[in-house]
């Protein structure tokens, strides 16, 4: 990512699914081409099946167990570098996975006062039961949700062999939520360069 100081916004964009076979990184990569396009942002790609976080938490006021730093280390200064994010994730029993909530569980200042963008995938409900939950959560966390998402309902035939997206109106919800993200970004951290964010 480009140092703080470039107006580009800093975008990362987290895979939640770990699942053996899953789709979620054919939709991830489709979304990276999008963001590829624009000239006002940068990207980098957290993949949660890559950087597997421990599940056990702490006592509260107690140091985490031996290597959970190092673990910590591949995910929470890539957030924190972060202006926006975009989730990439599936619906799995009405909600969303495990390791998702884990990774969003492992921090907190680095999801203060920052939008978050979602693209969703699953079966008729297109993911959209995860991420109505999401937004609940991240709301916790001082997050900004954005209004727009990108869903694809019965996602198996929704992609050709290239990996593109074969109903041109994805691409327009893709450029539609990620123009609202951009606002929100940059609305956010120019705020926060005037007046830091109070908790």
């Amino acid at each position: 990512m480009a140092g703080k100081n470039d107006t580009r916004l800093q975008v990362a964009v987290i895979v939640g699914s770990t699942r053996d076979g899953r789709f979620g990184p054919v939709v991830a990569d489709w979304l990276l081409g999008h963001i590829a396009q624009r000239e006002d942002m940068d990207v980098e790609l957290i993949d949660l099946a890559q950087t597997p976080l421990p599940t056990v938490f702490p006592a509260f006021g107690q140091p985490p167990a031996e290597g959970t730093p190092e673990l910590l280390a591949a995910v929470s200064p890539r957030l924190e570098a972060a202006d926006a994010f975009v989730i990439v994730t599936p619906e799995y029993n009405h909600s969303f996975p495990a390791p998702l909530k884990n990774a969003i569980d492992w921090h907190n200042k680095q999801w203060h006062a920052k939008p978050v963008g979602f693209v969703s995938y699953g079966g008729l409900s297109g993911g959209l039961r995860a991420v109505e939950q999401l937004r609940v959560v991240l709301a916790e966390l001082h997050a900004v949700t954005i209004r727009n998402t990108v869903s694809f309902h019965n996602y198996g035939d929704k992609f050709d062999s290239e990996g593109k997206a074969v109903d041109p109106a994805s691409d327009g919800a893709a450029k539609s939520m990620l123009d609202q993200l951009a606002w929100w970004a940059h609305a956010l951290r120019d705020a926060k360069s005037v007046r830091p964010y109070a908790v």
